[in-house]
């Protein structure tokens, strides 16, 4: 009985060795396959990162470049909003002499003016007069009506700048 126990303690030892094999060549052929992968990533990851390393040098060299521009560009920009505060006072000047002007107009016109009177003239001279006082009245409103055209032109040019 012992020789047939020993029998199949050899055959049972046989069987697992000839498992532990197969096993160890499968578990050799993953490792391979897992090596064959790194490398392959590996190789992969180098070739990115040159890529990488080439986009930030190109990325660099167009940030530089839009530095450049942007310095030449400076004098341009300063010069135009020169030019608008050039405009601004120009146009605050205008308005002040239209605003001038205006009122000057406005008590020349109220010197002149004789008082309105209800009362229809009854003699031929009084109609003369009042007939003069008429077209002299039409003269100053024409004039005030310039001043009124400079004003409403100050006016748009101001709503135009903003």
């Amino acid at each position: 009985m012992i020789e047939i126990s020993v029998v199949i303690i050899a055959v049972a030892f046989a069987v697992l060795v000839v498992f532990l094999i197969n096993t160890l060549r499968a578990a050799t052929k993953s490792l391979e396959k897992t090596t064959q992968t790194l490398q392959e990533v590996q190789k992969t990851i180098e070739e990115l990162g040159y890529e990488v390393k080439q986009t930030v040098r190109h990325a660099n060299d167009i940030t530089v470049d839009l530095q450049a521009k942007m310095k030449q560009i400076d004098p341009v920009i300063e010069s135009v909003h020169n030019l608008g505060e050039v405009l601004s006072e120009v146009t605050y000047a205008a308005k002040q002499l239209s605003s001038t002007v205006m009122d000057k107009m406005t008590k020349k016109n109220n010197n002149n003016t004789p008082p309105a009177s209800n009362i229809p003239p009854s003699t031929a001279e009084q109609r003369t007069v009042n007939s003069y006082a008429t077209v002299n009245e039409t003269k100053e409103s024409k004039a005030t009506s310039w001043v009124k055209y400079v004003d409403v032109a100050a006016s748009i040019w101001q709503k135009f700048r903003r």
